[in-house]
């Protein structure tokens, strides 16, 4: 994805990135799912990006998005508000494959919504952080890392 800011030479941006491509990777998954009309292989890869925002959402919600808030609140509102709507869908499969007939078109449509949310992050956010946060922020969303922990996808071996 993004390369062009240097904003990855960090590793809390490097990190949030890496996770942004494995749920790009899920969501073109999901969308072959989708197509083959395999509701369940959805719900399961609905729960494994969910799993990979969890921490990823806590590090940009708790970590990230405050040191950037004085200069950006209406922004950073929306990308709040989006996280809730792809947790919300997400969410329906927790339990295993939603009985609702609705859900597989509401997945992909917010699985469009996030593939665009996850552009506005890498092409807006992360640059802006890489000029705005101090050491002292940058330190501060390090740790919250350090308590969110990661849900990357391990790869097969």
């Amino acid at each position: 994805m993004c390369e062009y800011c240097g904003c990855q030479s960090l590793t809390s941006i490097d990190e949030l990135t890496r996770e942004h491509d494995e749920v790009v990777q899920l969501i073109s998954h999901v969308r072959d799912a989708h197509r083959a009309g395999d509701t369940a292989r959805m719900a399961e890869l609905a729960r494994r990006i969910g799993e990979v925002l969890e921490p990823h959402t806590e590090v940009e919600e708790h970590g990230l998005f405050p040191a950037l808030a004085d200069d950006f609140p209406d922004q950073l509102a929306a990308l709040e508000q989006e996280h809730r709507q792809v947790e919300s869908v997400l969410a329906e499969a927790a339990a295993g494959t939603p009985r609702d007939t609705t859900w597989p078109d509401r997945l992909i449509g917010v699985l469009d919504l996030l593939r665009l949310h996850i552009l506005k992050e890498q092409d807006g956010v992360f640059p802006a952080a890489l000029a705005a946060l101090s050491t002292e922020q940058w330190e501060a969303v390090e740790a919250v890392r350090a308590r969110a922990g990661t849900r990357m996808e391990q790869p097969a071996g």
